[in-house]
Protein backbone atom coordinates (compact mmCIF):
# COMPACT_ATOMS: atom_id res chain seq x y z
CA UNK A 1 0.00 0.00 0.00
CA UNK A 2 1.39 3.65 -1.18
CA UNK A 3 2.13 5.93 1.64
CA UNK A 4 1.13 9.74 0.94
CA UNK A 5 4.06 10.66 -0.49
CA UNK A 6 4.22 8.04 -3.37
CA UNK A 7 0.51 9.16 -4.37
CA UNK A 8 2.46 12.16 -5.37
CA UNK A 9 5.78 10.88 -6.10
CA UNK A 10 5.75 7.49 -8.18
CA UNK A 11 9.29 7.46 -8.08
CA UNK A 12 9.62 7.09 -4.31
CA UNK A 13 10.36 2.91 -4.21
CA UNK A 14 8.93 0.96 -1.04
CA UNK A 15 11.13 -0.32 1.74
CA UNK A 16 11.75 -3.58 0.66
CA UNK A 17 13.68 -2.30 -2.92
CA UNK A 18 15.35 0.21 -0.98
CA UNK A 19 17.13 -2.60 1.29
CA UNK A 20 17.55 -4.49 -1.99
CA UNK A 21 19.49 -2.65 -3.65
CA UNK A 22 21.97 -2.18 -0.42
CA UNK A 23 22.03 -5.34 -0.23
CA UNK A 24 23.85 -5.78 -3.76
CA UNK A 25 26.46 -3.72 -2.75
CA UNK A 26 29.04 -4.35 -0.55
CA UNK A 27 29.92 -0.91 0.22
CA UNK A 28 26.53 -0.05 0.38
CA UNK A 29 25.52 -2.91 3.21
CA UNK A 30 28.76 -1.67 4.77
CA UNK A 31 27.66 1.70 4.83
CA UNK A 32 24.29 1.26 6.14
CA UNK A 33 25.39 -1.51 8.71
CA UNK A 34 27.79 0.92 10.50
CA UNK A 35 25.23 3.22 11.04
CA UNK A 36 23.27 3.05 14.54
CA UNK A 37 19.52 1.17 14.14
CA UNK A 38 17.30 4.62 14.72
CA UNK A 39 19.81 6.15 12.00
CA UNK A 40 18.89 3.09 9.36
CA UNK A 41 15.33 3.49 10.03
CA UNK A 42 15.42 7.47 9.55
CA UNK A 43 17.43 6.83 5.85
CA UNK A 44 14.29 3.90 4.69
CA UNK A 45 12.02 6.48 5.75
CA UNK A 46 13.15 9.54 3.48
CA UNK A 47 13.93 7.03 0.91
CA UNK A 48 10.44 5.73 1.31
CA UNK A 49 8.86 8.65 1.83
CA UNK A 50 7.90 8.03 5.53
CA UNK A 51 9.06 11.24 5.90
CA UNK A 52 10.73 14.45 3.75
CA UNK A 53 14.28 15.51 3.58
CA UNK A 54 16.07 17.74 6.10
CA UNK A 55 16.87 20.25 3.54
CA UNK A 56 17.88 23.06 5.55
CA UNK A 57 21.29 20.29 6.20
CA UNK A 58 24.50 21.31 4.69
CA UNK A 59 24.33 18.86 1.73
CA UNK A 60 21.28 18.61 1.03
CA UNK A 61 20.72 22.21 0.77
CA UNK A 62 23.11 22.77 -1.53
CA UNK A 63 22.40 20.63 -4.11
CA UNK A 64 18.83 21.80 -4.26
CA UNK A 65 19.47 25.39 -3.72
CA UNK A 66 22.58 25.37 -5.24
CA UNK A 67 23.32 28.86 -6.36
CA UNK A 68 25.12 28.44 -9.35
CA UNK A 69 22.73 25.58 -10.61
CA UNK A 70 19.72 26.59 -9.67
CA UNK A 71 19.97 30.56 -8.43
CA UNK A 72 16.55 31.28 -8.70
CA UNK A 73 15.43 29.35 -5.84
CA UNK A 74 17.70 31.11 -3.25
CA UNK A 75 17.42 34.46 -5.14
CA UNK A 76 13.45 34.04 -4.45
CA UNK A 77 14.08 32.63 -1.10
CA UNK A 78 16.58 35.36 0.19
CA UNK A 79 14.23 37.99 -1.66
CA UNK A 80 11.57 36.79 0.80
CA UNK A 81 13.67 37.11 3.97
CA UNK A 82 15.13 40.63 3.12
CA UNK A 83 11.78 41.90 1.72
CA UNK A 84 13.73 43.73 -1.62
CA UNK A 85 14.60 41.82 -4.80
CA UNK A 86 18.01 39.89 -4.57
CA UNK A 87 20.34 38.33 -7.40
CA UNK A 88 22.94 36.15 -6.07
CA UNK A 89 26.15 36.71 -8.23
CA UNK A 90 28.30 34.69 -6.77
CA UNK A 91 28.91 32.03 -3.82
CA UNK A 92 32.22 33.53 -2.00
CA UNK A 93 34.47 30.92 0.11
CA UNK A 94 33.82 30.70 3.77
CA UNK A 95 37.23 32.58 5.14
CA UNK A 96 35.12 32.75 8.39
CA UNK A 97 37.17 33.86 11.58
CA UNK A 98 34.21 31.72 14.03
CA UNK A 99 36.70 29.39 15.93
CA UNK A 100 36.35 25.29 15.62
CA UNK A 101 34.12 25.10 18.30
CA UNK A 102 31.20 27.04 17.49
CA UNK A 103 31.39 26.32 13.84
CA UNK A 104 30.13 22.58 14.94
CA UNK A 105 26.85 23.66 16.18
CA UNK A 106 26.30 24.58 12.52
CA UNK A 107 24.82 22.44 9.88
CA UNK A 108 24.64 24.89 6.96
CA UNK A 109 26.34 27.66 6.02
CA UNK A 110 26.99 29.58 2.79
CA UNK A 111 28.33 33.28 1.73
CA UNK A 112 27.13 34.82 -1.30
CA UNK A 113 27.13 38.18 -2.88
CA UNK A 114 24.42 39.79 -4.58
CA UNK A 115 24.43 41.83 -7.96
CA UNK A 116 24.73 44.90 -5.85
CA UNK A 117 27.87 43.61 -3.89
CA UNK A 118 26.50 43.14 -0.97
CA UNK A 119 26.95 40.38 1.08
CA UNK A 120 24.60 37.98 2.49
CA UNK A 121 25.63 34.99 5.44
CA UNK A 122 23.25 32.36 5.67
CA UNK A 123 23.34 29.63 8.30
CA UNK A 124 21.67 27.52 10.10
CA UNK A 125 22.10 26.24 13.33
CA UNK A 126 21.26 23.29 15.44
CA UNK A 127 20.65 24.91 18.73
CA UNK A 128 21.15 28.53 19.03
CA UNK A 129 24.41 29.87 20.46
CA UNK A 130 24.11 32.05 23.87
CA UNK A 131 24.62 35.43 23.23
CA UNK A 132 22.81 35.29 19.39
CA UNK A 133 23.39 39.20 18.85
CA UNK A 134 26.93 39.66 19.94
CA UNK A 135 28.20 36.53 17.89
CA UNK A 136 26.30 37.55 14.80
CA UNK A 137 27.94 41.19 15.23
CA UNK A 138 31.37 39.32 15.09
CA UNK A 139 30.46 37.85 12.28
CA UNK A 140 29.13 40.36 10.59
CA UNK A 141 31.92 42.79 11.40
CA UNK A 142 34.18 39.98 10.03
CA UNK A 143 32.39 39.94 6.56
CA UNK A 144 32.51 43.93 6.16
CA UNK A 145 36.15 43.76 6.83
CA UNK A 146 36.70 40.82 4.01
CA UNK A 147 34.20 42.77 2.00
CA UNK A 148 36.27 45.97 2.22
CA UNK A 149 39.44 44.43 1.75
CA UNK A 150 38.84 42.77 -1.36
CA UNK A 151 37.23 45.83 -2.98
CA UNK A 152 40.05 48.35 -1.76
CA UNK A 153 42.32 45.47 -3.26
CA UNK A 154 40.04 45.59 -6.32
CA UNK A 155 39.62 49.54 -6.96
CA UNK A 156 43.53 50.59 -5.21
CA UNK A 157 43.64 54.58 -5.75
CA UNK A 158 39.95 55.27 -6.76
CA UNK A 159 38.38 52.95 -3.68
CA UNK A 160 35.76 55.15 -1.82
CA UNK A 161 33.80 54.03 1.21
CA UNK A 162 30.78 54.50 -0.65
CA UNK A 163 31.58 51.47 -2.33
CA UNK A 164 30.68 49.37 0.92
CA UNK A 165 27.98 47.92 0.76
CA UNK A 166 25.46 46.01 3.40
CA UNK A 167 26.19 42.86 5.19
CA UNK A 168 23.23 40.64 5.98
CA UNK A 169 23.33 38.02 8.66
CA UNK A 170 20.48 35.30 8.02
CA UNK A 171 20.45 32.61 11.11
CA UNK A 172 17.99 30.16 11.17
CA UNK A 173 17.88 28.36 14.43
CA UNK A 174 16.14 24.70 14.40
CA UNK A 175 16.11 24.99 18.20
CA UNK A 176 16.02 28.72 18.98
CA UNK A 177 17.95 30.24 22.25
CA UNK A 178 15.87 30.53 25.33
CA UNK A 179 16.27 34.59 24.33
CA UNK A 180 13.79 34.30 21.65
CA UNK A 181 11.64 31.72 22.96
CA UNK A 182 10.96 34.31 25.95
CA UNK A 183 10.18 36.93 23.95
CA UNK A 184 7.27 35.41 21.98
CA UNK A 185 5.73 32.27 21.17
CA UNK A 186 4.22 33.91 18.01
CA UNK A 187 6.71 35.51 16.85
CA UNK A 188 9.05 33.24 14.32
CA UNK A 189 11.12 36.09 12.75
CA UNK A 190 13.48 38.94 13.66
CA UNK A 191 14.91 41.91 11.94
CA UNK A 192 17.57 43.88 13.25
CA UNK A 193 19.75 46.89 11.95
CA UNK A 194 20.79 50.31 13.58
CA UNK A 195 18.85 53.56 13.37
CA UNK A 196 19.71 56.78 14.51
CA UNK A 197 17.61 58.26 17.33
CA UNK A 198 17.25 61.33 15.92
CA UNK A 199 15.82 60.04 12.57
CA UNK A 200 18.65 61.20 10.31
CA UNK A 201 19.52 58.78 7.62
CA UNK A 202 23.19 56.90 8.13
CA UNK A 203 23.99 53.66 6.51
CA UNK A 204 25.63 51.57 8.74
CA UNK A 205 25.45 48.65 6.52
CA UNK A 206 25.01 45.72 8.75
CA UNK A 207 21.65 44.18 9.31
CA UNK A 208 20.23 40.94 10.79
CA UNK A 209 17.35 38.42 10.46
CA UNK A 210 17.02 35.99 13.05
CA UNK A 211 14.15 32.88 11.89
CA UNK A 212 13.18 30.73 14.81
CA UNK A 213 12.15 27.14 12.95
CA UNK A 214 11.02 25.64 16.20
CA UNK A 215 8.43 28.31 16.67
CA UNK A 216 7.65 28.43 13.56
CA UNK A 217 6.82 25.09 13.27
CA UNK A 218 4.89 25.16 16.51
CA UNK A 219 2.73 27.89 15.06
CA UNK A 220 2.48 26.66 11.25
CA UNK A 221 1.75 22.95 12.54
CA UNK A 222 -1.60 23.95 14.03
CA UNK A 223 -4.65 22.34 12.14
CA UNK A 224 -6.20 25.47 11.11
CA UNK A 225 -2.83 27.57 10.42
CA UNK A 226 -2.77 28.55 7.38
CA UNK A 227 0.62 29.22 5.18
CA UNK A 228 0.22 32.54 4.63
CA UNK A 229 2.91 33.85 2.61
CA UNK A 230 5.91 32.89 0.35
CA UNK A 231 8.23 32.99 2.92
CA UNK A 232 6.22 30.96 4.95
CA UNK A 233 6.28 28.53 1.70
CA UNK A 234 9.90 28.44 1.64
CA UNK A 235 10.66 27.55 5.48
CA UNK A 236 7.80 24.77 4.91
CA UNK A 237 9.69 23.30 2.63
CA UNK A 238 12.90 23.58 3.83
CA UNK A 239 12.37 22.85 7.66
CA UNK A 240 9.13 20.65 7.51
CA UNK A 241 9.94 16.70 6.96
CA UNK A 242 5.83 15.84 8.07
CA UNK A 243 4.37 14.20 5.05
CA UNK A 244 1.18 16.24 5.77
CA UNK A 245 2.77 19.55 5.84
CA UNK A 246 4.37 18.71 1.98
CA UNK A 247 1.32 17.64 0.82
CA UNK A 248 -0.10 20.64 2.70
CA UNK A 249 2.39 23.06 0.78
CA UNK A 250 1.78 20.75 -2.44
CA UNK A 251 -2.06 21.89 -2.12
CA UNK A 252 -1.41 25.58 -2.03
CA UNK A 253 1.73 26.14 -4.54
CA UNK A 254 2.37 23.62 -7.06
CA UNK A 255 5.54 24.82 -8.11
CA UNK A 256 7.40 22.76 -4.64
CA UNK A 257 6.03 20.02 -7.53
CA UNK A 258 9.02 20.05 -9.13
CA UNK A 259 11.50 20.48 -6.54
CA UNK A 260 10.36 17.77 -4.54
CA UNK A 261 10.32 15.72 -7.49
CA UNK A 262 14.17 16.16 -7.53
CA UNK A 263 14.55 15.35 -4.25
CA UNK A 264 13.03 11.94 -4.60
CA UNK A 265 15.40 11.73 -7.62
CA UNK A 266 17.78 12.39 -6.25
CA UNK A 267 17.29 9.41 -4.10
CA UNK A 268 17.09 6.90 -6.57
CA UNK A 269 20.80 7.67 -6.43
CA UNK A 270 21.34 5.03 -3.90
CA UNK A 271 24.95 5.44 -3.57
CA UNK A 272 25.01 9.17 -3.42
CA UNK A 273 22.06 9.46 -1.35
CA UNK A 274 23.96 7.57 1.41
CA UNK A 275 26.81 9.39 1.13
CA UNK A 276 25.21 12.69 1.62
CA UNK A 277 23.12 11.12 4.60
CA UNK A 278 26.47 9.86 6.14
CA UNK A 279 28.13 13.66 6.13
CA UNK A 280 24.58 14.82 7.68
CA UNK A 281 25.54 12.10 10.46
CA UNK A 282 29.25 13.41 10.96
CA UNK A 283 27.71 16.66 11.30
CA UNK A 284 25.09 15.46 13.53
CA UNK A 285 27.83 13.47 16.04
CA UNK A 286 30.27 16.68 16.34
CA UNK A 287 26.52 18.54 17.21
CA UNK A 288 26.29 15.72 19.85
CA UNK A 289 30.25 15.88 20.85
CA UNK A 290 29.61 19.82 20.96
CA UNK A 291 26.39 19.54 22.91
CA UNK A 292 27.58 17.34 25.93
CA UNK A 293 30.52 19.13 26.55
CA UNK A 294 28.08 21.80 26.86
CA UNK A 295 25.73 20.29 29.29
CA UNK A 296 28.76 18.66 31.15
CA UNK A 297 30.26 22.36 31.24
CA UNK A 298 26.41 23.87 32.55
CA UNK A 299 26.57 21.16 35.28
CA UNK A 300 30.00 21.91 36.26
CA UNK A 301 29.04 25.32 36.33
CA UNK A 302 25.73 24.64 38.56
CA UNK A 303 27.88 22.63 40.61
CA UNK A 304 30.89 25.24 41.18
CA UNK A 305 27.91 27.92 41.92
CA UNK A 306 26.50 25.27 44.26
CA UNK A 307 29.29 24.59 45.72
CA UNK A 308 30.34 28.74 46.41
CA UNK A 309 26.73 28.88 47.76
CA UNK A 310 27.32 26.55 50.34
CA UNK A 311 30.95 27.77 51.28
CA UNK A 312 29.17 31.15 51.37
CA UNK A 313 26.41 29.90 53.42
CA UNK A 314 29.38 28.61 55.83
CA UNK A 315 31.28 31.39 55.60
CA UNK A 316 27.94 33.51 56.96
CA UNK A 317 27.02 31.31 59.14
CA UNK A 318 30.64 31.30 60.82
CA UNK A 319 31.07 35.65 60.24
CA UNK A 320 27.05 35.91 62.15
CA UNK A 321 27.88 33.36 65.05
CA UNK A 322 31.24 35.85 65.37
CA UNK A 323 29.10 38.63 65.29
CA UNK A 324 26.79 37.14 67.48
CA UNK A 325 29.54 36.73 69.65
CA UNK A 326 31.09 39.53 69.80
CA UNK A 327 27.88 41.69 70.02
CA UNK A 328 27.14 39.59 73.41
CA UNK A 329 30.85 40.37 74.81
CA UNK A 330 29.98 43.98 73.80
CA UNK A 331 26.44 44.28 75.67
CA UNK A 332 28.33 42.59 78.73
CA UNK A 333 31.26 45.27 78.80
CA UNK A 334 28.58 47.97 78.47
CA UNK A 335 25.91 46.25 81.06
CA UNK A 336 29.36 46.14 83.14
CA UNK A 337 30.29 49.83 82.14
CA UNK A 338 26.65 51.20 82.82
CA UNK A 339 27.01 49.64 86.24
CA UNK A 340 29.65 51.33 87.17
CA UNK A 341 28.25 54.67 86.05
CA UNK A 342 25.65 53.66 88.04
CA UNK A 343 27.35 52.90 90.91
CA UNK A 344 29.79 56.13 90.29
CA UNK A 345 26.35 58.30 89.98
CA UNK A 346 24.91 56.79 93.39
CA UNK A 347 28.17 57.82 95.21
CA UNK A 348 28.38 61.57 93.41
CA UNK A 349 24.24 61.50 94.62
CA UNK A 350 25.20 60.37 98.08
CA UNK A 351 28.13 63.25 98.71
CA UNK A 352 25.83 66.02 97.54
CA UNK A 353 23.11 64.61 100.04
CA UNK A 354 25.97 64.74 102.03
CA UNK A 355 27.21 68.22 101.14
CA UNK A 356 23.27 69.62 101.11
CA UNK A 357 22.87 68.05 104.91
CA UNK A 358 26.33 70.08 105.53
CA UNK A 359 24.94 73.09 103.71
CA UNK A 360 21.50 72.84 105.94
CA UNK A 361 23.65 72.20 109.17
CA UNK A 362 25.62 75.20 108.25
CA UNK A 363 22.40 77.84 108.16
CA UNK A 364 21.19 76.10 111.00
CA UNK A 365 24.40 77.09 113.11
CA UNK A 366 24.64 80.27 111.15
CA UNK A 367 21.14 81.09 112.05
CA UNK A 368 21.80 80.04 115.76
CA UNK A 369 24.65 82.02 115.90
CA UNK A 370 22.66 84.84 114.51
CA UNK A 371 19.86 84.71 116.89
CA UNK A 372 22.68 84.13 119.48
CA UNK A 373 23.79 87.71 118.56
CA UNK A 374 20.59 89.12 118.40
CA UNK A 375 20.09 88.35 122.00
CA UNK A 376 23.52 89.00 122.92
CA UNK A 377 22.88 92.85 121.69
CA UNK A 378 19.29 93.22 123.52
CA UNK A 379 20.87 91.91 126.69
CA UNK A 380 23.51 94.69 126.30
CA UNK A 381 20.84 97.75 125.26
CA UNK A 382 18.76 96.23 128.03
CA UNK A 383 21.69 96.40 130.81
CA UNK A 384 22.89 99.66 128.99
CA UNK A 385 19.51 101.25 130.33
CA UNK A 386 19.79 99.80 133.45
CA UNK A 387 22.60 101.42 134.27
CA UNK A 388 21.07 104.80 133.38
CA UNK A 389 18.60 104.16 136.29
Amino acid sequence: MKNKLQNYFPMIRTKGQVLEEIRNSPKMWKTFCGWEEKYQQEYLDICTGVKGVKLLYDTYFKVIMNPDTRPERLNDFLSEILGRKIRILKVLPNESARIAAESSLLIMDIVVQFEDGSIANVEVQKMGYLFPGQRSACYSSDLLLRQYKRVRAELGNSFTYKRIQKVYTIVLFEKSSADFRRFSKEIYIHHCEQKSDTGVEVNLLQEYTFICLDIFSDIIQNENRKIKNRLEEWLVFLSQDDPEMIIKLLNQNSDFQKIYEEIYTLCLNMEGMMEMFSKELEILDRNTVKLMIDEMEEELAQVKASVAKQVEEQVAEKVAEQVAQAKESIARELEEEKQKIEEEKQRAEEEKQRAEEEKQRAEEEKQRADKAEEENMRLRKKLMELQKL
